[in-house]
């Protein structure tokens, strides 16, 4: 049962093609490191791919067979279709995956000043390891909306020669008390705020610095202090995604969980020629890492809806082909799975866990203890997969996330699963999953994509 290391496979041509994909998936996490880079990011490469958007079909009066179309939501989700020549009454085949990632938001409220220091507070997001986000270098993204209805775009700490920002942390030689506590106490939440400046206006008496830094941002994007209270600007890793072994065999980058399968997901897609049979679909949303609320989160309409408007410019829209539709459709809930880590082995179980380099991640189940809260995948469906993979010669193995009763997690499957549709969780093994760098194997993103275009060719 133990699966082959896919590099042991390799022809000199597929690992220029491997090298090529993972050049390009580099690219799209050094530059897309919020939900809504992600989303501009890649509805700029469906629009250079022929997509169109739902008001764009309407004015060429629908859709047919071979067509694409994109609906954007927000601008922090997306969803890309290529129609097929079966009806979509019998189903889709569906990519879906998640564009946020873990880190620090700015609070509405945020500036601040104390001892001549200058602070900007935060609120983490997502589940993090507080104590992983101390004095490593941090960026600014993210967008300020102005009341005349103007948004202005940030990105401070990314080209060479911005400044970089820092949550500081107490030095070892006073850190005794400190370094008694447990590790979710070591930082605190609250403490998790950025050094923004230090030096001082002239003339001015209370909060010298803290008026400095305004007036810095006021003069680089014309904002006033009260356009923080429209503003979503996240703290991210300051710096690119990297190679990482000496070997070059991995990469090391921020918002692998779950870029690179939005990623992997999104070149399928892209990359898919000809004209389906069952309708292709790739969906990248947001809100993921909390709990998949809001408008732009899987739990709300906007997939539903966006089907719908769809099976309508296709002429083939009721409601009851809507609810046949769903429920006939086969779904890849492509999210990362944990690689086996040497270092912590007591938290796996070897027989079903990942391993680098031995190909895409299916995970039959998910949830924590006894399964709960997931979405647990029909043995059916499972067999239907294996011959898919089989068929096109894609490396992939099963896993479960860690030892019974170790922990847990959650995707966006169960959600999908309730229209009645064959869901299960399938992805890319990432070690450090929800640390500021994330580390992931070359040749499992490879796999992946490979996965991913044969799913969307071949699934019945």
């Amino acid at each position: 049962m133990e699966r082959r290391n896919a590099w042991k496979t390799y022809t000199a041509e597929q690992k220029k093609a491997l090298d090529a994909l993972c050049e390009s998936y580099k690219e799209y996490i050094t530059n897309g490191k919020t939900e809504r880079e992600c989303t501009v990011i890649s509805l700029g490469a469906a629009k250079a791919a022929g997509f169109v958007s739902l008001e764009e079909a309407v004015k060429k009066g629908g859709l047919k067979a071979g067509d694409r179309v994109y609906a954007d939501n927000m601008g922090k989700s997306l969803m890309l279709a290529v129609i097929g020549k079966e009806p979509m009454e019998k189903g889709l085949n569906i990519l879906g995956a998640h564009i946020d990632s873990p880190r620090l938001d700015i609070k509405q409220n945020p500036l601040y000043e104390n001892t001549e220091l200058a602070y900007l507070d935060t609120h983490y997001y997502g589940g993090i390891k507080k104590y992983q986000w101390v004095t490593i270098p941090l960026a600014l993204h993210g967008v300020i909306a102005k009341k005349d209805g103007t948004v202005v775009n940030v990105n401070i700490g990314e080209k060479e020669g911005d400044p970089v920002f820092c949550v500081t942390d107490l030095l070892i030689h006073l850190a005794g008390e400190q370094m008694e506590k447990k590790a979710g106490k070591v930082v605190e939440g609250e403490n998790l705020d950025v050094l923004m400046g230090s030096i001082p206006v002239d003339g001015e008496e209370k909060d010298a610095v803290a008026k400095g830094v305004m007036d810095i941002l006021k003069e680089t994007y014309g904002i006033e202090e009260e356009d923080f209270l429209s503003a979503e600007i996240e703290v991210v890793p300051a710096g690119k995604a990297r190679d990482c072994g000496i070997d070059r065999s991995m990469i090391i980058g921020y918002g692998h969980d779950d870029r690179i399968c939005a990623y992997t997901s999104l070149k399928a897609i892209l990359d898919f020629e000809g004209t389906p049979e069952r309708t292709a679909v790739c969906l990248l949303v947001d809100k993921e890492e909390i709990g998949s609320v809001g408008a732009t989160g899987m739990e709300s309409r906007f997939f539903e809806n966006t089907v719908a408007e769809i099976m309508n410019l296709a002429g083939c829209y009721s409601e009851l082909a809507l609810r046949r539709c769903l429920r006939n459709s086969a779904m890849l809930s492509s999210d990362v799975s944990a690689a086996f880590d040497p270092a912590y082995e007591s938290a796996f179980e070897r027989k079903n866990t990942a391993y680098f380099g031995r190909g895409m991640v299916f995970n039959k189940f998910t949830g924590a203890r006894g399964k709960s809260g997931s979405n647990d995948a029909n043995a059916e469906y499972i067999a239907a997969l294996r011959k898919v993979m089989d068929d096109a010669d894609v490396a992939f193995q099963t896993a479960e996330l860690g030892k019974v009763d170790i922990g847990g997690g959650g995707t966006i499957a169960y959600i999908l699963a309730n229209y009645g549709m064959n869901v299960i969780d399938s992805g890319i093994a990432v070690m450090n999953m929800h640390a500021p760098w994330e580390v992931a194997s070359k040749a499992d993103i490879y796999e992946a994509y490979k996965g991913y275009m044969a799913f969307l060719k071949d699934m019945k």
